[in-house]
C-alpha cells in the first residue's frame, strides 16, 4: 500500500501542465487515484485536485519533488497527507442547530477534523461543547472590548494550530483585521435572503413578503461583509399554507446540511477560490 496525498494545483492555463505534474507524481513512486480538473475561461485559471498514492511516505520530499516539476508555471500548491485531519475551531452565539450538527458529524466521524474549542460570545451553548467533552471559551463582546477579544480569538487560532474557523450562527461581525488575517480560513452560514431582508429576524420579513423560495448560503468571510466567495447553497419551496415558525424550522434544516458540505469540502481539499468565486470539486 503507498502512501496516500491530496494536492491542488493552481496557475494559468498554459499548454504541459498535466504532463508536468504526473512526471512529478511518477518521480515519487506515485500512482493517481482520482482527478479532477477546470479551467475559469474568464480568468484563464487552470484548477487541479488530485489524490495519488506514492512509495515516499516525507511529505516534505512528495511536496519538493511537485515543485521542482511544476516551477515553470508559477502555480500555487498545496499537498497534504491524506490522513492528516485539519483543525476547526467552531464560533457560535445562542442558536445551537449548526453546533449541534457539526459535533454529531465529528462524533460519529463522518467528519473527519479535530475540533480544539468552541468560542462563544454567550454561555449559552456551553453544555452542548463540554457534553462532547470539547473546552468552550466564553468570550463576551461588546463595543469596548471587541478589539481585545480578537486578539484572544487570533492567539487561540495560533496557540491549537487552527487550520479554519467555522461560524456556527455566530452572531458578531469580524472585523477587518480578522478577516485580513485569516484569509480563505474562515467560514460562514446564513440564510439566503440578503440583501433584501438584514437585520435580525428575516423569517418574519419574508413571510410578511409571501415570498416562495427560502435557503441557506456557506461562503468564505472577507472583510466586505456578506459578500466573501460563495461554496454552496440549497433552496426549498414555500408557500402561503408555511408558517413563520415553519419557515425557520425549514432554514435551520438548510443551514445545518449546505454548513456541514462546506465544511466537508474544505477540510477535503476540493476548493479553490477563483476571485470573489469558488471551483468546488464535489
Amino acid at each position: 500500500m503507498g502512501h496516500p496525498y491530496v494536492l491542488t494545483f493552481t496557475c494559468a492555463d498554459q499548454s504541459g501542465i498535466i504532463h508536468a505534474i504526473t512526471g512529478a507524481i511518477l518521480e515519487v513512486g506515485g500512482n493517481i487515484i482520482e482527478q479532477a480538473q477546470f479551467t475559469d475561461v474568464g480568468s484563464g485559471l487552470f484548477c487541479l485536485r488530485t489524490r495519488f498514492e506514492s512509495s515516499e511516505p516525507d511529505v516534505a520530499l512528495v511536496h519538493e519533488s511537485l515543485v521542482r516539476g511544476t516551477a515553470r508555471f508559477e502555480p500555487a500548491i498545496t499537498l497534504r497527507a491524506e490522513g492528516t485531519r485539519r483543525r476547526i475551531l467552531i464560533m457560535v452565539s445562542k442558536a445551537d442547530h449548526c453546533l449541534v450538527d457539526l459535533l454529531y458529524r465529528h462524533e460519529t466521524g463522518e467528519l473527519p477534523v479535530d475540533i480544539p474549542l468552541v468560542v462563544s460570545n454567550h454561555g449559552d451553548c456551553r453544555a452542548q461543547a463540554e457534553r462532547h467533552g470539547i473546552p468552550f471559551v466564553h468570550l463576551p463582546v461588546t463595543p469596548e472590548t471587541k478589539r481585545s477579544q480578537e486578539d484572544v480569538l487570533l492567539g487561540l487560532v495560533d496557540e491549537h494550530a487552527i487550520d479554519v474557523v467555522v461560524l456556527a450562527r455566530y452572531m458578531q461581525v469580524l472585523s477587518d483585521d480578522v478577516c485580513r488575517a485569516l484569509p480563505g480560513r474562515i467560514i460562514n452560514i446564513h440564510h439566503s435572503f440578503l440583501p433584501a431582508f438584514p437585520g435580525g429576524d428575516p423569517y418574519q420579513q419574508a413571510y410578511t413578503h409571501g415570498v416562495k423560495l427560502i435557503g441557506a448560503t456557506a461562503h468564505y468571510v472577507t472583510a466586505e461583509l456578506d459578500q466573501g466567495p460563495i461554496i454552496e447553497q440549497d433552496t426549498a419551496r414555500v408557500s402561503h399554507r408555511h408558517s413563520v415558525d415553519d419557515l425557520k424550522r425549514l432554514g435551520r434544516d438548510m443551514e445545518r446540511q449546505v454548513l456541514a458540505r462546506a465544511v466537508r469540502w474544505h477540510v477535503e481539499d476540493r476548493i479553490i477560490v477563483d476571485g470573489n468565486k469558488t471551483v468546488v470539486f464535489s
